[in-house]
């Protein structure tokens, strides 16, 4: 949620949020509704304060004044009754205007749509197209299994199966050690959560479309650890010397992706159900960009040892979701589609999502709320294409990162059955 008292008062803020699209009538309206909320509160007060008194003087009125005070006190509590009615209509109508506007883009993100990103650097070098797509060598090799899983469960679902397996736990076991030695604590989150943590996460109401349902239930699935992890310190206070507190969590994912009809149907690249190893940071907002820039770092690490080509780019204003003041997109380079596909990402949520969750730091002030952070570690389905497409070999193989063999029991390749 943003900072309404900011979003009024200061400039720049208010142009990040009109950077993303946000309507100058849709701000100016949830101005003026917060004004009336607050003249409303002002009056509620006033009269709660009014009723009470009258309630007290009807002890202490003579017997020939108390039916007088007491019908006096009873227009009271009927004007108490109507002005708490409105300022909880009023309070209800801002909280849902608060809702639809976005985290404003921080100034250093540029301006513009989709295709107006930032190029960061490009890391590896942009190879010719591989004999076989990472859809053709998945299905060659018996790695994955599309046809089958679409008789069973419909478009974008697979089997991964063989030394795919053994690759893709690979890919857990060696990213957690990573993160457990960069200061992430592992967790393993539950994946069905309730409504209200899907908008205090900051994927409500926005990314609604994109999110299962179980109706019955009054659960959702998650398309990301990170809503389960925003939600661990829920309402609390952490010390400000503690932070960041930072996590390292692995679950499956499901997305509905609408709105992608016909795109990408082939292999593991847009897959309805997935697994991640997400970052989480709750980081003191002094900090946060710092920690932006040591999540990017660790994502790179990864792309690197795994010996992937790459680039960084910021993405732009428009492009950005409602949480995030700014993001960082890891492409990489798929070569026989001749062009770079994003992989991961890493965001700075500054405190958009803390404000929701009421997450909160101790300081010798008071108390302020925290930055949230994100960013994924390891997109497991789209990682495994990309290593299909990137360590193939003339006699049709896939060479096993050397980084991934001690967790692939010394495995060096998968070469073609015999």
């Amino acid at each position: 949620m943003i900072d309404l008292r900011r979003l009024t008062e200061d400039p720049d803020y208010r142009a990040g949020a009109l950077a993303k699209g946000t309507e100058q009538s849709m701000i100016d309206s949830l101005v003026q509704r917060d004004a009336e909320a607050r003249a409303q509160r002002t009056v509620t007060e006033s009269l709660r304060a009014e009723a009470n008194q009258a309630n007290k003087d009807i002890g202490k009125a003579p017997p020939e004044e108390r039916d007088h005070k007491i019908a006096a006190a009873k227009l009271l509590k009927d004007d108490l009754t109507a002005a708490e009615t409105e300022l909880a209509t009023a309070e209800a109508e801002v909280r849902e205007r608060l809702l639809q506007v976005p985290n404003p883009a921080h100034p250093s993100v540029p301006a513009g749509g989709e295709d107006s990103f930032r190029v960061e650097k490009e890391v590896g070098e942009r190879t010719p197209p591989p004999p076989l797509t990472h859809a053709e060598i998945g299905e060659k090799l018996g790695l994955v299994d599309t046809e089958r899983a679409v008789r069973m469960s419909g478009s974008r679902f697979a089997y991964v199966l063989g030394e795919a397996v053994l690759l893709q736990f690979a890919l857990v076991q060696w990213t957690l050690s990573k993160l457990i030695t960069a200061g992430f604590t592992p967790a393993i989150v539950p994946v069905l959560v309730r409504e209200d943590m899907l908008v205090d996460a900051g994927f409500f109401p926005t990314d609604r479309s994109g999110v299962y349902e179980l109706e019955k239930d009054e659960l959702f699935l998650v398309g990301t650890s990170e809503v389960a992890l925003a939600g661990f310190h829920r309402g609390e206070h952490l010390a400000a010397e503690q932070l960041p507190v930072r996590f390292a969590g692995y679950s499956s994912c499901f997305r509905r992706e609408a709105g992608t009809y016909g795109k990408d149907t082939q292999g593991l690249f847009r897959l309805h159900q997935f697994d991640k190893v997400e970052m989480f940071s709750y980081c003191h907002p002094d900090t946060s960009w710092d920690e932006l820039e040591f999540i990017r770092e660790t994502e790179e690490t990864i792309f690197q040892d795994l010996q992937l080509p790459y680039r960084v780019i910021t993405v732009a204003a428009g492009d950005l979701g409602a949480a995030a003041a700014k993001k960082y997109d890891i492409e990489i380079w798929i070569g026989s589609e001749q062009r770079y596909r994003e992989l991961t990402s890493c965001s700075n949520y500054t405190d958009y999502s803390a404000r929701r969750m009421g997450t909160r730091m101790k300081t010798e002030n008071g108390s302020e709320f925290v930055h949230t952070l994100n960013g994924t570690a390891c997109a497991i389905g789209r990682t495994l294409l990309a290593i299909f497409e990137n360590h193939q070999t003339a006699d049709g193989s896939i060479t096993i990162p050397e980084v991934l063999r001690p967790y692939c029991g010394g495995l060096e390749a998968i070469t073609p059955k015999s």
